[in-house]
């Protein structure tokens, strides 16, 4: 399928894990990807290893939490190609630990990355999508943002504020033809996740037990939901914050 091609995209984090799946099966699709993150050795990885399988991309080495930078490459990007119709913001930070341990820093830094940096990202894209009467924006929540999970106080509340603005986000697009998305993933077999898995084996196995699907999901499966909701087939869906976690943001638990 050619679903991208012609569309001029920006994903945020997306050197590894559901971001640079994104990337891959947008560029597969047609897309020109323009990635920023903040390490420049998994850019450049993940630059050759897109180019080789003939995708077309480019890299930014960016920390989203700099708004002032972060709003100055969504406006380089949009005036050099001469459109932008994509933005995924992808690109997360989390603490963990008990509310009694965390401190103000750890609260802001998440907040920064998780809400301000979509905030900025859906503002600049909107500028310029809406006077081109198109564009289509999913920002990537949690089910920690519907259901409480003890130790993620700041990114649980950063994500459910995400959930929210990405709403009225969608309600100011939608006579622009700019639709504003939400994806929310459960437990998701990125690299990280994987790391803190093989850390902790005992609950890494009650954890994926309790999924009513029994697995955790894979990159390429948030990347179609993803993917799904920038292109035409999701045409008149806007505003909605879609779970894609084996049934567990609905789940009913028994003990």
């Amino acid at each position: 399928m050619e679903r991208f091609k012609g569309k001029v995209a920006i994903v945020t984090g997306g050197s590894d894990g559901i971001g640079r799946a994104t990337v891959e099966r947008l560029c597969s699709e047609g897309a020109h990807v323009v990635i920023c993150a903040r390490r420049a050795d998994r850019l450049a990885e993940t630059q050759a290893a897109i180019e080789a399988s003939g995708g077309s991309v480019e890299t930014q080495v960016l920390d989203v939490s700099d708004a002032e930078a972060f709003a100055a490459m969504i406006g380089d990007v949009a005036e050099r190609h001469g459109r932008l119709d994509i933005l995924v913001n992808n690109a997360m930070s989390v603490h963990y630990g008990p509310l009694l341990d965390a401190t103000l820093d750890d609260w802001r830094e998440d907040f920064a990355v998780n809400a301000d940096a979509v905030f900025i990202g859906t503002r600049e894209a909107m500028r310029v999508m809406i006077p081109q009467g198109s564009g289509a924006i999913v920002n990537i929540s949690s089910t920690t943002g519907l259901r409480a999970l003890s130790g993620m106080a700041s990114y649980s509340a950063s994500k459910a504020a995400l959930i929210h603005f990405t709403a009225v986000a969608a309600m100011e697009g939608a006579p622009h033809n700019v639709r504003v998305n939400t994806i929310v993933p459960g437990q998701v077999a990125t690299p990280a996740t994987l790391a803190y898995q093989e850390m902790t084996p005992d609950t890494a196995d009650a954890t994926t037990a309790a999924i009513p699907m029994k697995r955790s999901g894979q990159p390429n499966e948030l990347a179609a939901a993803i993917t799904f909701l920038l292109s035409d087939d999701a045409s008149y869906i806007t505003g909605v914050a879609l779970p894609v976690d084996g049934g567990k943001a609905v789940q009913l638990y028994m003990p």
